[in-house]
């Protein structure tokens, strides 16, 4: 049976609290921390980098940390985070001028790697990759900000790519990022989804627990 993951992305946490409030997201039933990676270059805004990753393994957070690369180049901050604790790294082929190099880079450092693809990248850019990657990203919305709408075209998106990997046999996870609420996670688990970011949806909530339990129900009712 597939095990369906929710990756809370700690964008939309307390910065002034962050490894407290991580550890609570976590304890309330989340199963990866998703940490977004911006350098208002490769997307129009900044967040933070590996040592922030480090200030959170120092703080005592175990978890899986799903480090979601919106930079370019990448190849040089990869063994960065993964000194820093990373466990998964994922970027956007349109970042990196060698996808298949910076893809072993990752497997180097011995992380588990993946592609993350924008609403409007075309799924043929996998089509010599699937038996390399751990794990496929797709945004359902524009990178760059959180708090956005979903984009309703990814549905079908999703459910082309669960296709693909269905019928490649490779173990591969099938996340998606953007605008996922307790009211479409249940879609997008019926479309093929197993991994879920939600980060304003989990974090602007007073109760952790309540929210990511009622997505449970929801990936329950809908697979």
């Amino acid at each position: 049976m597939t095990k369906y993951l929710i990756a809370p992305s700690i964008l939309s946490a307390d910065f002034a609290r962050l490894g407290e409030d991580v550890e609570a997201v976590l304890n309330a039933g989340a199963d990866w921390v998703h940490f977004d990676v911006m350098d208002n270059h490769y997307v129009p805004n900044l967040s933070f980098g590996p040592l922030v990753c480090q200030a959170l393994r120092d703080y005592g957070i175990d978890a899986p940390i799903d480090v979601h690369l919106m930079i370019e180049p990448v190849d040089r901050i990869v063994p960065e985070f993964a000194a820093a604790g990373a466990s998964l790294i994922s970027f956007h082929p349109e970042a990196t001028r060698h996808v298949d190099r910076s893809l072993q880079l990752i497997k180097e450092q011995g992380l588990q790697c993946g592609l993350v693809l924008n609403p409007a990248t075309p799924l043929n850019v996998l089509d010599h990759l699937m038996g390399q990657l751990d794990l496929i990203l797709l945004m359902s919305v524009n990178p760059g900000y959180g708090g956005q709408s979903f984009i309703p075209y990814v549905i079908d998106k999703i459910a082309l790519l669960r296709e693909m990997i269905d019928a490649s046999g490779a173990d591969i996870r099938l996340e998606v990022d953007g605008g996922v609420k307790v009211n479409n996670i249940g879609e997008l688990a019926r479309a093929g989804a197993d991994t879920f970011v939600a980060g304003s949806a989990i974090f602007n909530e007073p109760d952790y627990e309540k929210v990511i339990s009622h997505m449970r129900d929801q990936i329950s009712a809908n697979v």
